[in-house]
């Protein structure tokens, strides 16, 4: 992501329903050792909230597919994943259904994506079409065109 390395901004990346595709697209790109901290994958709820720091009362409340978990699994991931006691500038997250059935009582498609920068976060709530592949797919897009769209809103402060 050329908008990252131009800003010279760090990124972290926390993934569950897309189990590490993210963070593989992310690094596809030649020269993302620049800007991507890494990837964890929280499949497993209990990750989210001792790898994460996913707040156990909003897991039990809501489950693993929330807006708030979301949030919290972008801004965990940052401080997760800081080198030298420097958090990465940015975090982003999935969470959701990818299907073949509902889930948690959520539809297939359901998804949530978090975005954490500065001292601010923000959830995407995506209700997505299509086979198993193709929402996790379609969830990496819209993961990217978020983190650009924030990165792009840090301009017009």
């Amino acid at each position: 992501m050329a908008e990252l390395t131009t800003r010279h901004l760090s990124i972290a990346v926390a993934e569950s329903l897309t189990g590490g595709l993210l963070v593989a697209e992310l690094v596809r790109i030649p020269g993302a050792s620049v800007v991507v901290r890494g990837g964890v994958v929280a499949y497993d709820t209990a990750l989210k909230r001792s790898l994460l720091h996913v707040d156990s009362s909003v897991l039990n409340v809501h489950g693993p597919v929330h807006a708030d978990v979301a949030k919290q699994m972008a801004g965990g991931v940052r401080t997760l994943l800081a080198v030298n006691d420097v958090r990465a500038d940015v975090g982003v997250s999935t969470t959701g259904v990818a299907g073949p059935g509902p889930d948690g009582g959520h539809p297939a498609g359901t998804v949530f994506i978090g975005l954490s920068k500065g001292t601010g976060s923000w959830a995407v709530p995506l209700q997505l079409d299509g086979d198993r592949a193709e929402i996790r797919a379609e969830t990496v897009r819209q993961a990217i065109d978020a983190v650009r769209a924030l990165i792009a809103q840090g301009d017009a402060e």
